[in-house]
């Protein structure tokens, strides 16, 4: 007999199953989506780094870097934040490293992914403010599409609802529904608010923000990032506080709201705080074809010129300048040499402050942190 309860005639139904098997290898939806997201993510930043004078192709050196120790760094949060299912009485220690069974925390994930992106930017001498404000409307894209694993694998839901989007959550196991005698699906009682699906479409309304923002505002240094965080760290507060989930707390409160809070509060001091134009850069040590204005609004640097008879031409770093004298570049094909409109690549000067910059800011790969960085460092469970 089903342990399914009446259900009302509207609600959201949720897979019974999370896993296929090809031959004896397993393939996981959970994992699929978090693949998905990330690719989706890469699209959005190469398309905005081009934009703004990166060679193509750059997103991939920083991927190589950011997505790894992003995957780290989020295990590692939720490891830290939910010990118990490893190291508590009749925990698994081993289990720290089942990543597909979930399990990721958000903030570990941008912590750890930040510090991947920052190496991969060093080598590359481009500024990680330009990383990360190229990331930003991509990121929350993949955080979406991401949740739909949580979806797949019937977890990280609400309490009970009798609203027409309620969901269906089967008791699951190994990443396939419980099966009564009859072999129909175990359904737990009641009906559930779908709060992974609540983000999901929050993160989309981000990305839209964060993309028309920075399209009008023209914003720089990390600003767009930081408007993301903010963005971002709101739904997460109202969010979280709806979950049933197990999870630690603080005065009664689960961890994952105080870290939104607090992480939101450091990007709105950010995003205050910091002013400046935005960056654009002009590579050294390759060629740049000229474009008309109408032509493109994406970078053309020619990455098919051959060096030493073999190897094709990448930039050697990249220079920091104006948004007029990039333009000028891309129509004419000519590195600026006159002096630049004021660009503040240290990052130290107050708003008005004259600037002495001759807008030939050199940006060597590997040679420290690259001028124009803006740092920023906002820290679940994938939960």
């Amino acid at each position: 007999m089903s342990l399914a309860s009446p259900l009302p005639l509207a609600a959201l139904p949720s897979p019974s199953t999370a896993v296929w098997h090809l031959g004896p290898f397993p393939l996981r939806a959970y994992a699929l989506c978090i693949i998905a997201g990330i690719v989706v993510a890469c699209w959005v930043t190469e398309r905005r780094l081009r934009q703004r004078g990166v060679a193509p192709g750059a997103v991939l050196d920083i991927a190589l870097w950011a997505v790894p120790a992003g995957i780290i760094g989020a295990r590692i949060y939720h490891v830290i934040t939910s010990p118990a299912p490893y190291f508590g009485t009749g925990g698994d220690p081993l289990k720290v490293f089942y990543i597909h069974e979930g399990g990721l925390g958000v903030w570990g994930a941008v912590a750890g992914g930040a510090v991947g992106a920052w190496i991969a930017a060093r080598q590359l001498g481009i500024p990680l403010g330009v990383v990360a404000d190229a990331l930003a409307p991509g990121l929350p894209l993949a955080q979406a599409i991401g949740r739909l694993g949580n979806w797949f694998n019937n977890e990280l839901y609400g309490g009970l609802t009798t609203l027409p989007w309620g969901l269906e959550i089967h008791r699951m196991e190994g990443g396939q529904a419980l099966r009564d005698e009859t072999g129909q699906p175990i359904l737990e009682e009641g009906l559930y608010h779908p709060t992974f699906a609540y983000e999901a479409l929050w993160n989309v309304g981000v990305a839209a923000l964060v993309f028309f923002l920075d399209r009008r505002l023209k914003l720089g240094r990390g600003r767009a990032f930081a408007l993301y965080v903010m963005g971002y760290t709101v739904g997460r507060f109202w969010i979280e506080m709806m979950r049933t989930d197990e999870a630690n707390t603080i005065l009664g409160v689960r961890l994952n709201v105080w870290t939104a809070a607090l992480v939101f509060l450091g990007a709105l001091i950010y995003f205050v705080r910091v002013r400046g134009p935005r960056e654009y850069l002009i590579p050294i040590g390759v060629p740049a074809a000229a474009v008309s204005p109408a032509a493109s609004d994406v970078s053309q640097v020619d990455l098919s010129a051959k060096r030493a008879g073999a190897e094709p031409a990448v930039p050697e770093g990249y220079r920091v300048v104006s948004e007029e004298q990039f333009r000028h570049w891309r129509e004419t094909g000519e590195s600026p040499s006159d002096p630049a409109v004021a660009v503040d690549p240290a990052g130290d000067l107050q708003d008005g402050e004259p600037v002495d910059v001759t807008g030939t800011t050199s940006v060597p790969a590997g040679d420290g942190e690259a001028p124009g960085s803006a740092s920023t460092r906002p820290a679940d469970r994938d939960s």
